[in-house]
């Protein structure tokens, strides 16, 4: 092996434990509250709606979703799949397990737990990795004592329940309820190249648009 591919090696383990660092960090900084800290883990021209970009109006913005809406919040991080489009730039899939104590309008608080997933965009800018951006996929969102069995999962305090985006992303889902199995020996896919388990998983499509609030 070449040095250069040696180190090209190397770069890319040290790539991976930074993003998985990145979104360690996202939580901890997130649930203590240390909001610099925060949205400095994103790139310095973070778009925050149609008309704002930049870490200022991303803290200003958290800054109020958290004071009006969370009292307390926990992100537990569980599988993360990361893939490179080059040295500087990735794109990943990582679930989050999510409990928060919210308040009510009525008076009171609510425990509420959460499933989702969020897709994410890295970006290795000075030598250090960034979110790009960061799109949350929702699976469930309820009451501890109230199982989210049935339709419209996401079952906030004082809203209308919705359904989540948990599953949008990936085209196996609908595919496997509106298709049956063959009882013989199917056929089964090539396996997808290496750093496309991904794309292989969305049929292509390209990568999903962030939402602009």
């Amino acid at each position: 092996m070449s040095d250069q591919a040696l180190l090209a090696r190397i770069d890319r383990l040290e790539s991976l434990d930074e993003i998985r660092q990145l979104v360690a960090k996202y939580s901890l900084s997130l649930d203590m509250r240390d909001i610099d800290a925060h949205v400095n883990l994103f790139v310095s021209d973070i778009r925050v709606s149609r008309d704002k970009v930049g870490r200022g109006h991303l803290k200003s913005w958290l800054d109020d979703t958290l004071r009006q809406q969370f009292i307390g919040t926990s992100h537990h991080i569980g599988n993360h799949i990361i893939e490179f489009g080059d040295v500087d730039h990735a794109h990943g899939v990582v679930y989050s397990k999510n409990e928060h104590e919210t308040p009510c309008k009525e008076g009171g608080n609510e425990w509420v737990i959460m499933q989702m997933l969020y897709w994410d965009n890295y970006e290795r800018r000075g030598g250090r990795w960034y979110f790009r951006r960061r799109l949350p996929c929702y699976w469930y969102a309820t009451d501890i004592n109230k199982p989210p069995v049935g339709d419209n999962k996401m079952r906030w305090p004082d809203r209308e329940s919705y359904e989540g985006a948990y599953h949008e992303l990936w085209p196996s889902w609908k595919a496997f309820w509106v298709t049956q199995s063959d009882q013989n020996e199917p056929e089964v896919a090539a396996p997808a190249p290496l750093e496309q388990f991904l794309t292989g998983m969305r049929r292509g499509s390209p990568d999903p648009k962030i939402r602009v609030r």
